[in-house]
């Protein structure tokens, strides 16, 4: 049994079937693509793995409980993260105070920023944000105003608030979009970092191929909703089922 296990997952929308019998297990520790072509139900999967979402009928569970229905506080409590694919930071706050803020997160899901003086003398809390910014290569960026930072390094921030939390599962929604084929390699690097540390799962929904095949332990292709293809990634590539379902025609 997987960490994170998607049983018979069914979504309707309308007249629309964006999810049909999706079934997934999700091994510990490893890196989990989802791949497939637009439309194909990759974005309404993510939603279900973090309750924004809830199946027409199915299950989805991580570590033996049910995230379906689940607040984001409750599910970040679970210890599931996500990075979406426009970065998600506090604009107006200096790159450690978006640091701090889930660092100071309450049970109850509100947060609370204390007063600097305050903040002063918490130094695990302190010596925590550092920490999370040193790993993603941040440190020296910590004065700046977030929103003034370039999409890459928006990102990398976004993963250093993630990773504050120290989520056993984390979730990434197309994390190189947009970027610069120089931010798209320092991004795989990083998670190449954090997947070497060990103790946290991925997974990935990602268009970018070099991304995919860089970094993952196994492959799911969805095509219209449904899972197609699942192997390790030697096996995905140039199988006849994607090309078809990539293509539009089937490999000869």
């Amino acid at each position: 049994m997987g960490i994170l296990e998607v049983k018979g997952v069914n979504k309707r929308f309308g007249g629309l079937q964006a999810l049909g019998n999706v079934n997934l297990s999700v091994t510990e520790n490893t890196v989990h693509a989802i791949i497939g072509p637009n439309g194909a139900g990759k974005s309404t999967l993510l939603n279900c793995l973090v309750g924004k979402l809830i199946p027409d009928t199915g299950s989805v569970l991580f570590d033996g409980q049910s995230v379906l229905g689940r607040k984001p506080h409750e599910i970040n409590q679970m210890g599931i993260s996500r990075v979406f694919q426009t970065p998600e930071i506090f604009a107006d706050l200096s790159v450690f105070e978006n640091v701090l803020i889930p660092c100071f997160a309450k049970r109850d899901g509100a947060y609370r920023l204390h007063a600097f003086e305050t903040i002063a003398a918490e130094t695990d809390i302190l010596g925590k944000a550092e920490k999370m910014l040193r790993d993603v290569n941040m440190w020296d960026k910590r004065e700046m105003h977030a929103g003034a930072l370039s999409r890459g390094d928006k990102r990398r921030l976004e993963m250093a608030m993630c990773l504050s939390q120290s989520p056993k599962l984390l979730l990434l929604d197309e994390p190189t979009a947009g970027m610069a084929r120089a931010d798209t390699n320092n991004t795989i690097d990083l998670l190449k970092e954090i997947k070497s540390r060990g103790n946290i799962t991925m997974v990935i929904i990602e268009h970018d191929m070099h991304v995919v095949f860089s970094l993952a332990d196994r492959i799911t292709v969805l095509a219209q909703g449904s899972p197609l293809v699942e192997d390790v990634p030697e096996n995905i590539k140039g199988h006849p089922k994607v090309k078809e379902a990539y293509l539009g025609e089937a490999a000869h």
